[in-house]
């Protein structure tokens, strides 16, 4: 077991987060149990990459010292799988928002479907979605959104190693995609619909890997919490 002194002087926690919860909910958890647990006044704790809401999965909390290198662990690459939805969007790119358009489905093949990946493959350029915590002068573009303000959001280079639809049931396209630090696969998501001559949104996420980090390794923040040295 842990003791006070490994989280103070730096530990990094493998942590498998769960849907609905924000990255600064699981970060804010973990901080005030492990204080509560060590009787600790005050500890450094972040994490290395923020996952939405709607999604799940590996999440990267560092302790103590260990925050100093979060920054190596946030330029690393992300493998992630989920679902897109094909013939439909949403103005959050995901189900955050409710469906604004629907698109014509029947010209979609899975030829066309393979034949389509491979230019998502690579360096590309990619538009973050309106609703997003990027800030532009010095707001976030996720309150113009929900504020009904336009505003001009510019692309972004970033870097698709591996990409594969792994299941098509329909409308849904299973996928898993290796990428860098920055990609928005919720643009991934509208980008592929608009490629396929119809429309498309993120139904599912879920981060599988961060680097030499992998999900099946993580606790979940109740086991982590169970772990810890009970005050009772």
């Amino acid at each position: 077991m842990k003791t006070k002194e490994d989280y103070l002087s730096g530990q990094v926690l493998l942590i498998d987060k769960p849907l609905t919860w924000t990255s600064f909910q699981a970060v804010n958890k973990l901080r005030w149990e492990i204080r509560h647990a060590f009787d600790i006044k005050k500890i450094k704790v972040g994490h290395a990459g923020t996952l939405d809401p709607l999604a799940t999965g590996l999440l990267v909390i560092c302790t103590g010292k260990m925050t100093k290198e979060i920054h190596i662990f946030q330029g690393q690459e992300k493998e992630y799988t989920g679902t897109f939805v094909i013939g439909s969007t949403t103005p959050s790119f995901d189900l955050e928002t409710e469906v604004n358009e629907t698109f014509p489905t029947d010209h979609i093949s899975e030829e066309l479907i393979q034949d389509t990946i491979p230019q998502f493959i690579g360096k590309i350029e990619q538009y973050p979605p309106v609703f997003s915590a990027i800030k532009k002068d010095g707001k976030r573009l996720y309150e113009f959104a929900r504020a009904g303000e336009e505003v001009e959001i510019k692309p972004r280079q970033v870097e698709i190693t591996e990409f594969e639809i792994t299941e098509i049931t329909g409308s849904e396209l299973k996928f898993r995609v290796v990428c860098s630090k920055g990609t928005y696969i919720r643009s991934l998501a509208n980008d592929f619909g608009k490629a396929l001559k119809s429309g498309g949104h993120l139904s599912e996420l879920r981060r599988t890997r961060i680097g030499d980090f992998k999900v099946e390794d993580a606790l979940t923040p109740e086991d982590f919490i169970q772990g810890l040295p009970s005050k009772d």
